[in-house]
């Protein structure tokens, strides 16, 4: 019971230890037998994943990975940030002085204020048709569910309210698809064997499905 659960290298958990999270991470809440316990607020999951190693792994199944809204490939840092970790740590471990700076109530006001955000009827609808083009695309066996535009919808809106706009435009579609969309994708094998991820589909539709204009 935690606000923020971070699951270190996820994919090394197996299938019934992974299903686990999927009543936390949507209904916010946990059931031991016939008990229901509600998690605190706000509550957050986290999960990193091995991206090399396939023994002792387990493949997250689709209901999971639709639940966590987005999925980042962090990579290595260039060689500015490198120096700079080196740097951080050259005497003391400062993850161990960490301090609190910001309340959870803070939090929660924050998510309240980002729903405030506008989303014109003719944005929204551009929502929907790239996340439903995903679905009849050749290469996609599996496409993006209404889970999966519903959390396009907000990311597009957090994105908007940290860029200082009290509305969203198509450009926040366009940069938040790839991160939110590509890990609910499922490719057809014979695309897989032709070396196209869902991430190569993603971007082809943003490209493909017309973005809204003013006269819309």
């Amino acid at each position: 019971m935690s606000q923020i659960l971070l699951a270190d290298e996820i994919n090394r958990a197996t299938p019934r230890t992974q299903s686990a999270l999927l009543e936390a991470m949507q209904e916010r809440q946990v059931t031991v037998d016939i008990s229901t316990h509600s998690l605190p607020r706000p509550f957050l999951v986290l999960a990193t994943q091995n991206p090399i190693e396939l023994e002792g792994t387990f493949p997250l199944p689709e209901a999971q990975l639709d639940r966590f809204l987005m999925k980042v490939a962090i990579g290595y840092p260039d060689e500015l940030g490198e120096n700079d970790i080196l740097l951080r740590f050259e005497q003391d471990d400062p993850l161990a002085t960490l301090e609190q700076v910001v309340q959870p109530d803070e939090i929660l006001q924050m998510q309240r204020d980002v729903r405030h955000i506008k989303v014109e009827a003719s944005v929204r609808r551009y929502i929907v048709r790239v996340c439903r083009a995903t679905r009849s695309h050749n290469d996609i066996a599996l496409g993006a569910s209404p889970r999966a535009t519903m959390a396009l919808y907000h990311v597009c809106q957090a994105r908007a309210a940290i860029q200082g706009r009290s509305y969203v435009i198509p450009d926040d579609i366009k940069v938040m698809a790839p991160e939110v969309l590509v890990h609910r994708l499922i490719v057809n094998p014979q695309t897989r064997l032709r070396g196209r991820t869902s991430g190569d589909v993603v971007r082809e539709v943003v490209d493909n499905v017309p973005v809204p204009v003013e006269a819309e």
